[in-house]
């Protein structure tokens, strides 16, 4: 496969579609390595539009990491608008990089970064635009390796026929080993094919290989065993965990976009992992242990990206930042040495319990004070013990009194709906609660210019999460549920106005549980769903539930299953889940006995204050919970001038 550019024919196309500007490339920090100076070439994509995708830190890290090392090239590509992918067909432009513009098809490695399972049809999307076979028993020698990474990677099964292979957890490591075992397999000369390299990957244990599986079923639908057609590999394969951050300050040279993007900011991972025990939050399951990033670390990482983007705002990334055990030094070290530069900070969501003025008053100190977001995420007491977020109405009372009396007017409030044993009472009192929030905030503001926005999502049950047996509520269920809240809403004459309602529907929820408990005949709905002109499923306005629901319906009977055997059916602790030889470190017992808790309404605490619950992590991969204080302060002491 040619290598050189389609850049000359892909220009004629621009001037006839929406924002352009998104595939010429050459952004600030951006790298072009000559094609002949590599030996292993690699290019990245998150499966979605320039700018959703650009700022992905999980990309741009391994972007980095790969074109820093010697004899290796990275590039980039992302999802074209159907305005362009329209074009690239009728003109024969294939999918290309946005760095050089060479055919995606010329790679060794086409790596797809997937966040959300929602991504699938636009990977489909690229593998044909890029004249990839779609299925991996159709690929050549000389088609690229199709490698799946990310958080829905944790459970590849739906995906199972169109890739070749998928890496759980860390990234910066692992994509480095797989390099080396393709640099040694090209340089003599090839050997065994197609198949050996993947052989050669599947048999480290850290590289899952589906075609080396098969899956039996049962006569009822479940599955029977997952069990290796190949000898020599692995019966589980096990994720990836890197363990000193210090060591990965990535990225030094973070890319800015040409275009707008979702978010306008450099950003920092502060830690990795969680320990809350959110039941619902697969995230904080599968990234553990926590791993914090030294306060020395972040500060010389900031100081970097800021003089190597210009960027006037700093997000300090991770699933809780602000559990970070020095989050204050960090706060206050940075707002003091960027003051001049009036270089504002950012958090993610702030838990309640983490909450404090002063935090806050130094996120806002050189930015604009904005709202406040909080996750109560359960509307009920009872709910909240159910999955595990211990906060209490009185604890985020206290939190928004101290906001509003401080000088915030607006807060908003994160919920879910749909999740365990949740009742209509649970969810309608989701509206009790922002009514007595805007209530304290009049009361101690003095002030009824108190705004309270509640935003709620459709509850979708995740692999190794406790509630991966869980039942899902249905589409209708959902939007009763959230009908019910709204009119609940709207009718308070007295605090009605000043509470925002944002919600959605029920139907993409059930969709995304589909692909994100589904296992491998899920792969034919799928490829149903992008030839009959699916794409960018996780954008409301191209989403179709009525093209998903009709591919399943089509594909899903003669394999005696459907849409809700995937979703609404509870699963028992018997039943092997499709992603069972994929070992996150959790153990299934530790899991299973959690989801029994949460049907007791048990509460368990954050193993990083308490003793070890045996959630199976630190000993099966060897790993342990990583900490400070440090003691130290942000580095370099002195006022940036």
């Amino acid at each position: 496969m040619t290598a050189e550019s389609v850049f000359p024919q892909l220009e004629a196309l621009l001037p006839h579609v929406q924002k352009p500007i998104q595939y010429v490339g050459g952004e600030l920090n951006s790298t072009v390595k000559p094609w002949e100076s590599a030996d292993v070439r690699w290019c990245l994509m998150y499966p979605d539009a320039y700018e959703v995708g650009l700022p992905n830190q999980g990309v741009m890290i391994l972007y980095e990491v790969l074109n820093e090392r010697e004899g290796v090239l990275a590039e980039r590509t992302y999802s074209v608008w159907p305005d362009l992918e329209e074009l690239m067909r009728e003109h024969k432009v294939p999918q290309f990089t946005v760095d050089s513009h060479r055919p995606v098809k010329a790679f060794d490695v086409f790596g797809l970064s997937f966040s959300t399972e929602l991504g699938y049809t636009n990977m489909l999307t690229a593998l044909d635009l890029a004249g990839i076979p779609l299925e991996s028993k159709n690929r050549t020698i000389d088609d690229p390796i199709v490698l799946a990474g990310g958080h829905a990677a944790f459970n590849p099964e739906p995906i199972a026929d169109f890739i070749d292979c998928a890496v759980i957890g860390d990234g910066e490591q692992a994509v480095l080993e797989m390099t080396e075992i393709i640099r040694a397999w090209k340089a003599e000369g090839r050997p065994g094919g197609r198949e050996e390299v993947l052989f050669r990957l599947a048999r480290t244990g850290g590289v899952y290989v589906p075609a080396f599986y098969d899956v039996e079923y049962l006569p009822d639908g479940r599955i029977g065993r997952v069990v290796p057609n190949k000898s020599g590999v692995p019966w589980r394969v096990s994720k990836h965990t890197v363990m000193d951050l210090d060591e990965w300050p990535y990225p030094k040279q973070p890319l800015v976009p040409l275009a707008e993007t979702v978010h306008e900011r450099m950003s920092v991972e502060i830690f990795r992992g969680c320990t809350r025990g959110c039941r619902f939050c697969q995230a904080g399951m599968i990234t553990r242990p926590v791993r914090e990033r030294s306060i020395t670390g972040i500060g010389e990482m900031v100081e970097k990206g800021l003089k190597a983007t210009g960027f006037e705002e700093v997000g300090l990334l991770s699933l809780s930042s602000a559990d970070h055990t020095e989050i204050g030094d960090i706060a206050k070290g940075l707002a003091d040495r960027y003051e001049e530069d009036k270089i504002g900070l950012s958090l993610p969501s702030t838990r309640v319990d983490a909450f404090n003025v002063d935090l806050a008053n130094e996120l806002t100190r050189n930015g604009r004070r904005s709202g406040l977001t909080f996750a109560p995420e359960g509307g009920s007491e009872r709910m909240r013990k159910v999955i595990n977020k211990m906060v209490s109405e009185e604890d985020l009372i206290r939190t928004v009194a101290t906001a509003y009396g401080n000088g915030w007017r607006q807060v908003k409030l994160y919920f879910m709906c749909g999740l365990p044993t949740e009742t209509d009472e649970d969810v309608l009192q989701i509206g009790d609660m922002a009514v007595n929030v805007i209530a304290k905030g009049r009361e101690v503001s003095g002030s009824n210019d108190i705004r309270c926005t509640v935003s709620i999502g459709g509850f979708v049950p995740k692999p190794h999460t406790p509630f991966q047996w869980a039942p899902q509520l249905s589409a209708e269920g959902t939007d009763a549920r959230l009908e019910k809240l709204r009119d609940k809403i709207r009718g308070d004459k007295k605090y009605g106005r000043s509470i925002g309602f944002r919600y959605h529907d029920g139907k993409p929820g059930i969709i995304e549980g589909l692909l994100s408990r589904g296992d491998r005949r899920v792969g034919a709905v799928i490829r149903a769903v992008y030839e009959d002109g699916g794409r960018f499923d996780g954008w409301r306005e191209h989403f179709s539930y009525d093209r998903w629901m009709k591919c399943a319906e089509r594909t899903l009977p003669e394999q005696g299953v459907d849409v809700a055997w995937y979703t609404t059916r509870e699963r028992t602790y018997e039943e092997v889940l499709p992603w069972d030889h994929l070992d996150s470190g959790l153990d299934k017992d530790w899991l299973w006995e959690d989801w029994q808790d949460a049907l007791d309404e048990t509460e368990v605490e954050d193993c990083r204050w308490t003793p070890c619950f045996d959630c199976g992590v630190c000993p099966q991969m060897d790993t342990s919970i990583q900490i400070g204080p440090t003691g130290k302060k942000l580095l370099p002491l002195s006022v940036v001038k």
